[in-house]
């Protein structure tokens, strides 16, 4: 009985220390005003991509070839109209959507393979030989060729874009969470666990894992933005999204012919390209600053 209450005092010990460590990251996030106003770009960015149906009022792959290639702040398409006169507005948009989705996707099936990856390698020695074998097959390719090839292979379209940029995501992941478990893994209260008679797989998923949150939670947040900027440079050279999805680099690469006569075709989506990388490296970041001291909360 007195082992079980005083457990129960310890795990409300670790329960506390975990919320003040939480406030602490967000309060130092907040300091952080370049950290603040990625946040509020992704958070803007989050809403154009939910709201998107309320928010044009045009629909973006309609053509309009009497209205082609209007101006900024033409009556009706306030950024202007492309060369087969779709409004500029309604495709940036839609094209949040689009690189918002791609991007969470190939995030999120980077880290599955990664998080997996990092696990079993750092903590079964005789896994970690050939795991890292195959981490450093993966990044004997450079990234933008991996995932052209893979492309090349899967074919041309935004879930092969995804697939192909969360395999080339899956060798750095892996990396930085064996690092984690190597660490965390030697730490007092796994040893107890082990000798307690916990299983690999409890020990793996309920102690070392969450352990290993704060650099998952960082990367995945920087990878958002070159999962972001490869979907755009993958559909520049045709690889990614097909006409007439409104995707920013598609738009730079049909913009591009008419820059002199209309350079807002190819200016606007570079802007909202910029913008939403610079939000998320910004973010990545402030949350590497302020998490890095709570990197051994358990």
């Amino acid at each position: 009985m007195e082992q079980s209450i005083g457990g129960v005092e310890l795990n409300k010990k670790v329960e506390k220390k975990k919320e003040k460590a939480y406030i602490v990251t967000l309060k130092k996030m907040l300091k952080n005003k370049l950290a603040v106003a990625g946040m509020v770009i992704i958070i803007i960015q989050i809403l154009m991509a939910i709201f998107a149906p309320f928010i044009v009022s045009h629909d973006p792959v309609k053509q309009n070839l009497p209205a082609s290639e209007l101006p900024m702040f033409s009556e009706g398409h306030w950024l202007g109209t492309d060369n087969y006169g779709r409004d500029v507005w309604s495709r940036i948009v839609y094209g949040a959507r689009v690189s918002l989705l791609v991007g969470i996707g190939a995030v999120t099936l980077g880290l599955i393979g990664g998080v997996t990856l990092g696990l079993l390698g750092g903590y079964y020695r005789k896994l970690d030989g050939i795991i890292m074998r195959i981490v450093d097959l993966l990044f004997s390719f450079p990234g933008i060729l991996l995932a052209m090839l893979i492309i090349a292979v899967l074919g041309t379209s935004l879930v092969n874009v995804a697939i192909a940029i969360s395999i080339w995501s899956i060798p750095t992941c892996a990396r930085i969470v064996r690092g984690s478990v190597l660490s965390i893994k030697e730490k007092e209260y796994i040893m107890a666990m082990k000798s307690m008679g916990a299983s690999d797989l409890r020990i793996m998923l309920k102690h070392i894992l969450p352990n290993a949150f704060a650099p998952i939670i960082v990367f995945a947040t920087m990878r958002m933005a070159t999962a972001i900027l490869s979907t755009a440079s993958l559909s520049y050279l045709g690889l990614g999204a097909q006409p007439p999805t409104p995707e920013w680099g598609a738009m730079i690469s049909q913009g591009q012919s008419f820059m002199w006569t209309s350079p807002h075709l190819t200016i606007i989506p570079g802007i909202a390209i910029m913008l939403t990388v610079f939000a998320f490296n910004v973010v990545g970041d402030g949350l590497r600053d302020a998490l890095d001291p709570n990197m051994d909360i358990q």
